[in-house]
């Protein structure tokens, strides 16, 4: 691809050239480059390299699909210090959706066309193994041909603790009562000083990295994600990123990196302050630059509000997730945005921010596109 002289003459003036250069040939970046973009004056900049990429992957479409969000329990004895959602075991308030409960929801739904379940919750010791296959038997049967993506690596952890069978076993049956993906939550930040510090009970980075690699070798695709704009450190998130990408180097098995914008409010880090949406586009765009295996990079509306979201598809993001109704988790940490979008909300915003709409499924095929 020709450099762009007057783009190379803008990365020159700040020492950026050599990235430039790289995001042109599409040559891999290193961990010192990522810093160097976070530390680079310039976001437009940043923005206008991550769009390069973004083009190259998918043109100018921007995706989405129609899902519907259940958040089975907020029970959970984690204790994670950046959660709002949790309750404890026989705290008041605490939750658990039965299945039948989950079908009706589900039902209730259909009439909105939803083609995708995003079902997680919290870990909660008192379920059994069965809860959670009858709870994916439960979705099927209200739509036995709907996605159903669910729980993250850190729940597939308890469900194999609790299983007694195989770690190989207990996917295989989660896959046969109704299982299609994983989220890819729970990995917050893979750094071991911040697991440290803010959610030691829970899994750790490498296990998080070895349960994807489970997923992934037992044939379902999964999501990645990195919570970020808390204690970690720059320097941090890029290592985060490279982890995330040589996983991916090995399995192919991430569909998409989710950056997640930490929401403060009614946590135990209530004193720190939420992410800028500077600190929201410049993450984002450094995600597309530094993850070239990975084909898409969602701008999560919930958290970033719709209008960051969308200012995010010129900085390197191509999906705007989905219309994502009934989400809990990130409202009960004070998340002011809309509890889902309409279909009609979605195509507007992607077309207004000059890309053409695209309804996708859970596994990125297409559905209908708005020429």
């Amino acid at each position: 691809m020709e450099f762009p002289k007057w783009l190379f003459q803008r990365a020159e003036a700040l020492d950026m050239h050599d990235i430039a250069e790289k995001v042109i040939e599409s040559e891999r970046l290193s961990a010192e480059d990522g810093q160097r973009l976070f530390e680079c004056p310039d976001l437009p900049l940043v923005g206008l390299l991550a769009d390069i990429v973004r083009r190259r992957k998918v043109g100018e479409k921007a995706f989405f699909n129609r899902n519907l969000r259940i958040d089975y329990t907020n029970i959970c004895n984690k204790k994670c210090l950046f959660c709002a959602f949790d309750r404890l075991p026989g705290e008041p308030g605490g939750y658990v959706l039965d299945p039948q409960q989950i079908h009706d929801r589900v039902v209730e739904h259909l009439p909105f066309g939803i083609t995708e379940v995003h079902m997680v919750g919290g870990i909660n010791p008192r379920l059994p193994f069965s809860y959670y296959l009858d709870a994916l038997r439960a979705i099927k049967s209200a739509a036995p041909d709907i996605h159903v993506k669910a729980f993250t690596a850190v729940e597939i952890a308890q469900i194999i603790k609790i299983s007694k069978l195989t770690p190989e076993d207990t996917l295989f049956t989660l896959r046969e009562a109704g299982l299609d993906s994983c989220p890819g939550g729970g990995a917050e930040v893979l750094s071991d000083r911040v697991h440290d510090e803010l959610y030691p009970i829970k899994i750790g980075p490498q296990q998080w990295l070895e349960i994807q690699r489970l997923i992934h070798r037992c044939g379902l695709r999964s999501t990645a994600t990195m919570l970020y704009g808390h204690i970690e450190t720059r320097a941090e998130r890029v290592e985060h990123m490279i982890q995330l990408r040589a996983l991916q180097d090995e399995t192919g098995g991430f569909l998409a990196f989710v950056p997640l914008a930490f929401h403060p409010e009614n946590t135990e880090m209530s004193h720190l302050p939420p992410p800028s949406g500077v600190e929201d586009l410049r993450t984002i765009a450094i995600s597309r630059l530094m993850l070239d295996n990975f084909d898409h990079i969602k701008a999560y509306w919930v958290m970033l509000t719709p209008k960051v979201a969308q200012v995010s598809l010129s900085f390197g993001a191509d999906d705007l997730d989905g219309t994502v109704i009934h989400e809990t988790i990130v409202h009960e940490a004070g998340a002011k945005t809309p509890l889902g979008l309409t279909v009609e909300e979605l195509v507007h915003l992607i077309r207004e921010a000059g890309k053409i709409p695209a309804e996708r499924d859970s596994l990125y095929r297409i559905r209908r596109v708005w020429n």
